[in-house]
């Protein structure tokens, strides 16, 4: 059953990274938590939260995460539910360039785009739902997911002007000693509005100590374009933790398994 695009709530969900800190030569995304691959945690997570159209960024060893998409849609019986996409990233720069390519698999999609990353099993349907809601319900250009951190570094900072509003996003490898004291962080979880946002985010440079195209970018776009930034801080900022190392990925198994011997998962 085709599902129609007018339908249809969007996601584009980033997978195309190696992971190099994984010492492994599988892609990030199909590290295994809880006996199931990162991704689909992800996926079952924005499908839960009636995500029915998702474009999936693929690169560094493409044909194992389609692989692995392709399976565990069909294993869930989900193949009449979604539809399932692929862009593929040719060059590694940057999580903005990564987004701008899903901009041809979504040139006949007009609504909301969620950004997820494939590498962050932990963020619950109901933050996606929050997150969507507030995006809808406040008209904004843009929002996205915030926590807050006792220890920051690695995250980028959210800094808000005088009443409170998001002005934008600092890296920590851009970031003075001022700002890195924030605890406010970017857990790189967005909302946008399409097709403007594609218009929007070619307007991103490199301008940065990485010089790559940051997504977070677009906050200032949106502040100079006159939209207003939508945000949602998760109270447990342990929905905010990625997977970029075997450490990492052992941290999650842990909380996991005592949420499930508690009966809270």
């Amino acid at each position: 059953m085709a599902i129609s695009s007018k339908d249809a709530k969007a996601a584009v969900v980033l997978a195309a990274g190696k992971g190099t800190r994984m010492k492994s030569d599988l892609p990030k995304v199909a590290a295994i938590l809880a006996g199931r691959p990162l991704l689909s945690h992800v996926i079952d997570h924005l499908v839960e939260a009636g995500i029915r159209r998702i474009v999936f960024i693929v690169g560094y060893q493409q044909d194992v995460v389609r692989k692995l998409v392709a399976d565990h849609i069909a294993a869930s019986g989900l193949s009449d539910e979604i539809q399932v996409q692929f862009a593929e990233q040719t060059e590694q720069l940057g999580t903005g360039h990564a987004f701008l390519c899903a901009a041809d698999s979504l040139s006949d999609y007009s609504g909301p785009i969620l950004v997820a990353s494939g590498d962050q099993p932990m963020i619950q349907s109901g933050s996606f739902r929050e997150l969507l809601e507030t995006h809808s319900n406040g008209g904004h250009g843009l929002s996205l997911l915030t926590t807050r951190m006792e220890d920051p570094t690695g995250y980028g900072r959210i800094m808000r002007d005088a009443d409170g509003q998001v002005e934008r996003n600092v890296e920590e490898k851009d970031a003075s000693d001022e700002i890195r004291k924030v605890q406010e962080v970017n857990i790189g979880t967005y909302v946008f509005t399409g097709p403007e946002i594609f218009s929007l985010l070619r307007k991103i440079g490199s301008n940065n100590a990485q010089g790559e195209y940051y997504l977070p970018d677009a906050l200032v776009l949106n502040r100079e374009a006159g939209h207003t930034i939508g945000t949602v801080t998760l109270t447990d900022a342990t929905e905010a933790q990625g997977v970029n190392s075997p450490v990492e990925l052992k941290f999650l198994e842990e909380k996991l398994k005592l949420s499930q011997s508690s009966g809270l998962a």
